[in-house]
């Protein structure tokens, strides 16, 4: 699995615990004899897309999409070539009705990555259509550490949990220092029960700027692309 520098060297204790090396020779495993996503390459995506110092947001979810040719490294994300999965549909809803966006036209959210959001699940991992398949096997631990020790170090970043995995967070996190905006899974399951008029959009970017941080450009583009 690969980590970028500056990501490594901040995580490097955690990297060489029992249960982290433990999780990796799983990982490593389930790759080899079963149909794992996202690919092997792009498990920590979201962190390396975004330089250390350069997060303003994290939005949490809570394992990635497991139908194929979906799930990219970046949380709800997909490449812009597939279906947009039910979940994003209503999270570009909601980016619509939050703050006027045009819907955007494909899934690929690495331009959010690009903006300052690092875009993660709890669990990073997950087999061919067996949802929550690597629940309990080490990720959340990873997981919380990360949410933790950025909470720590840093200032005035957004997060946004969305479902229950994601509210599990919630304790790592002084509220003194950052924000937390959370509600139901965007989920078809659950978005009518209070992701839907959450406004989770409107809220990051009015912090941020009271905390003279640049806002994040939500907006996608509205035009297909081959990419």
């Amino acid at each position: 699995m690969n980590l970028n520098t500056d990501w490594t060297i901040f995580l490097s204790d955690e990297l060489n615990k029992d249960y982290f090396i433990e999780l990796q020779n799983f990982i490593d495993n389930e790759y080899k004899t079963e149909t794992i996503f996202p690919l092997y390459d792009n498990i920590f995506r979201a962190f390396n897309l975004l330089p250390l110092s350069e997060v303003k947001v994290v939005i949490i979810g809570q394992d990635p999409y497991h139908g194929l040719n979906q799930a990219n490294g970046l949380a709800f994300s997909v490449s812009s070539k597939a279906k947009i999965p039910p979940s994003l549909k209503n999270i570009y809803k909601e980016l619509v009705d939050d703050i006027g966006c045009e819907y955007p036209a494909n899934g690929n959210l690495e331009k959010w990555a690009k903006e300052g959001v690092l875009l993660i699940n709890t669990v990073l991992t997950v087999r061919e259509s067996q949802a929550n398949s690597h629940k309990n096997m080490g990720w959340e631990r990873f997981t919380d550490v990360v949410i933790s020790k950025l909470a720590n170090k840093f200032e005035h970043i957004v997060f946004i949990l969305w479902g229950s995995p994601a509210h599990k967070k919630e304790n790592l996190i002084d509220e003194s220092k950052h924000l937390i905006i959370k509600s139901f899974h965007p989920s078809p399951l659950s978005a009518y029960r209070g992701f839907f008029g959450s406004k989770p959009f409107s809220k990051t970017n009015r912090y941020l700027v009271s905390n003279s941080l640049e806002p994040i450009d939500w907006c996608l583009s509205a035009e297909r692309t081959l990419l």
